[in-house]
């Protein structure tokens, strides 16, 4: 037997159904670009599309049926009533003034009468498109009393004019005009309209309630992982928000206990290494001016470098709390650093520099890229700017670059790409891991791309 999958897949690939696979993917992709991206907004449609849909299909029900079905019954309750005087005229005699008919008109069915002398109907006036009265008066006219007329339902606000042409006089009738329609409608329009909109300002209210733990929720995880103080956050909400907060609280008193522990743990090696690294400096001093002990004593002296960078990339910023730090002024110091050290490093900056980073390990971060230029190139060029929230800094050098097929090794600790870099340069190989580890904690990345000068371009984007 076929796979249900294999048969599906099938299916869907058949020439019948691509053109509406196309259409459908092109009206998804659509609706992708111009719908909300927020939680409230979607959740607000979700809950005004079904009432508006609902409200339209029922107010075009009621206009089209109940409406026009009433309407057009009222008028022709109006429309028998003047054919029953346009019969009593034709077919029994009258007075000469009219006032019984006159009488009976207005007593018994509340309209006004009168009998003109004969003469040309007026021409007809322009009505509105959607002139409900006119229409269905016209109609119940022509169908009950089939003689030339002409109506006026636009000239009078409370009354309509009805004018018909016997043989020998025209007959004028004034009735009400709330007696050819159904003038009430409205109130079913307008308790239906405000009813729903009060249901949807409560509706409303509920809603952000309920989306408010779920913002605090992304708040502090966001805030959490981009290594800032997470404060006051408790869980809060429906059930399930419940459940995702307490997990997310359980699971950063794991990563903040387990950071904890490392940093102890690390504390310690650190003390005992640094020990032996004393002692051993102390024998070679005793030692003297040798070939020996001066290149034992850069050994240990590449030793404590190597150290130094482990504890670096292992302790990594837990401990230190964002700060808002000058980013030009940051730069202009790497930039006296590296001329004492004998390098030519040039940096800029543009617009305001003020940014809420970890300061020292955003300074630690920048100084292993400059490093890594100046050790592999000749000149160095430091530029940064702040731009829609995000702070860029672009650590241009004219060295030999690194491919782009093993840029992405570059990041992997512990490795070194001699083939792409001097070999004669020592090192631990964990200058660009820790200086991605700082970018990723403050929540964004660092990139190795092509420089304008030759050689490797460090881009390095985090939320200012």
């Amino acid at each position: 037997m076929a796979n249900p999958e294999i048969l599906l897949r099938r299916f869907s690939q058949s020439a019948f159904l691509k053109p509406i696979l196309h259409v459908y993917r092109a009206v998804s992709r659509f609706m992708y670009r111009i719908m909300p991206k927020g939680l409230y907004t979607r959740t607000f449609l979700i809950i005004i599309a079904p009432i508006v849909i609902l409200q339209s299909v029922l107010v075009f029900v009621f206009m089209e049926r109940h409406y026009q079905l009433v309407s057009r019954r009222m008028s022709e309750a109006v429309v028998r009533e003047i054919a029953a005087i346009v019969y009593v005229l034709e077919h029994y005699p009258q007075d000469p003034d009219y006032t019984n008919i006159e009488q009976l008109a207005s007593n018994a069915l509340g309209m006004s009468t009168t009998i003109l002398p004969l003469e040309p109907l007026p021409p007809p006036t322009s009505k509105p498109f959607f002139d409900v009265i006119d229409k269905e008066l016209s109609l119940a006219i022509s169908r009950k009393i089939g003689k030339p007329f002409w109506i006026d339902t636009v000239g009078r606000s409370r009354f309509v004019e009805i004018r018909i042409q016997l043989k020998d006089s025209i007959l004028r009738v004034f009735t009400r005009r709330s007696q050819t329609f159904a003038s009430n409608s409205h109130i079913f329009l307008v308790w239906m309209f405000s009813t729903s909109l009060v249901l949807l300002i409560i509706a409303l209210l509920f809603l952000r309630n309920q989306i408010r733990p779920i913002v605090r929720l992304a708040n502090a995880a966001e805030a959490f992982g981009k290594g800032r103080p997470v404060d006051n956050f408790r869980a809060s909400g429906a059930r399930e928000v419940r459940r995702a907060s307490l997990a997310f609280i359980d699971m950063r008193r794991r990563i903040e206990r387990q950071i904890e522990q490392r940093t102890t743990m690390l504390a310690g090696v650190s003390h005992d290494l640094r020990t032996i690294l004393t002692r051993l400096r102390l024998q070679l001093a005793f030692l003297g001016e040798t070939p020996e002990s001066e290149a034992m004593r850069k050994d240990v002296d590449e030793m404590s470098n190597m150290l130094e960078d482990y504890l670096a990339f292992a302790k990594g910023d837990a401990d230190e709390e964002t700060r808002s730090t000058d980013i030009a002024l940051l730069l202009e110091e790497l930039e006296e650093e590296s001329e004492i050290s004998g390098f030519l490093v040039t940096t800029s900056f543009d617009g305001p520099s003020e940014a809420e980073v970890k300061r020292l390990s955003m300074k630690r971060c920048l100084s292993n890229l400059v490093t890594n230029g100046c050790k592999y190139g000749n000149r160095v060029d430091v530029s940064g700017g702040i731009d829609r929230g995000w702070l860029t800094v672009t650590v241009d050098d004219d060295g030999p670059g690194i491919p782009e097929e093993e840029r992405s090794l570059a990041f992997r600790a512990f490795y070194r790409l001699d083939l792409a870099r001097n070999q004669d340069e020592t090192g631990s190989g964990l200058g660009l891991a820790i200086a991605r580890d700082v970018a990723r904690a403050h929540g964004g990345d660092l990139y190795l791309e092509d420089s304008p000068l030759g050689g490797l371009r460090a881009r390095l984007r985090v939320p200012a």
